[in-house]
């Protein structure tokens, strides 16, 4: 039985893709700082299933929590899913900057803890899945510093796929554009969800979850949505400052 170890899990994203892997039949690990839902929610399936706290931002907790997920899914590791990440928007002068070291604290610092710790229980086989966005193509404003996360998960993804592909670990990410969860809701002064939409759903997103951690070629980047290809065949293919100026009119700017 293959295992699968979810960060952020209490919500969203990482909900759907535990709820969709212990329907395939994988041991799922779901942890987040909301230890209680979670915790309801190993309750509720009852087998295949540990749970617990976890903030993905405190490096000590990680030891302890993959070490009981080890324990109870009989020492399999298959893939890990840095899922947890937080958003604040709005122009970037208006938001406190304290804000915005906590983005960093959670989405950068949270992947290359959990990558970092969980290194030394990856066997030949084994996959890190990270979650990026596609607002890691081009600098997405009214999210800048959440954008800015995104870019240095996916050169942290680049750089660990050629680290350990030796050893038999691959590294990949996924990018989605805007989805259907609380943390896009909340979303108030981004003027390029109403221009695009909000078409994606947790659903669809835990769907290419399993996809990246069942490809017998796996990629390195998975483009989630046809808005998100449709924004890297831009990115490749338009000069800069057409570029700019297709985000600007988007954006509002």
């Amino acid at each position: 039985m293959n295992a699968i170890f979810i960060t952020g899990a209490a919500n969203g994203i990482g909900r759907a893709t535990a709820e969709l892997f212990w329907q395939q039949g994988w041991f799922v690990g779901a942890y987040d700082r909301d230890a209680p839902r979670v915790e309801a929610w190993a309750r509720e399936k009852g087998e295949r299933v540990a749970a617990g706290a976890l903030d993905v931002t405190q490096f000590a907790q990680w030891g302890p929590a993959i070490t009981a997920f080890r324990a109870a899914s009989g020492g399999r590791f298959d893939v890990l899913l840095n899922n947890a990440g937080i958003l604040a928007d709005g122009p970037f002068s208006d938001i406190p900057l304290e804000q915005q070291h906590a983005i960093i604290d959670v989405n950068v610092k949270g992947v290359m803890n959990g990558c970092y710790a969980a290194r030394p229980q990856l066997q030949p086989g084994a996959r890190v899945i990270n979650l990026c966005s596609a607002s890691a193509l081009y600098g997405a404003a009214s999210v800048a510093t959440y954008s800015a996360s995104k870019f240095a998960v996916r050169g942290l993804t680049e750089a660990l796929q050629v680290e350990w592909h030796a050893a038999g670990i691959h590294v990949c990410d996924l990018m989605p554009i805007f989805v259907r969860t609380a943390m896009v809701d909340s979303m108030t002064r981004v003027q390029s969800t109403k221009t695009l939409g909000v078409h994606l759903t947790p659903e669809t997103v835990a769907a290419t979850v399993l996809k990246a951690a069942t490809d017998r070629r796996p990629q390195i980047h998975y483009l989630v949505g046809a808005q998100t290809r449709q924004l890297q065949l831009a990115a490749r293919l338009l000069p800069e400052w057409a570029l700019a100026r297709i985000m600007r009119k988007l954006s509002g700017f």
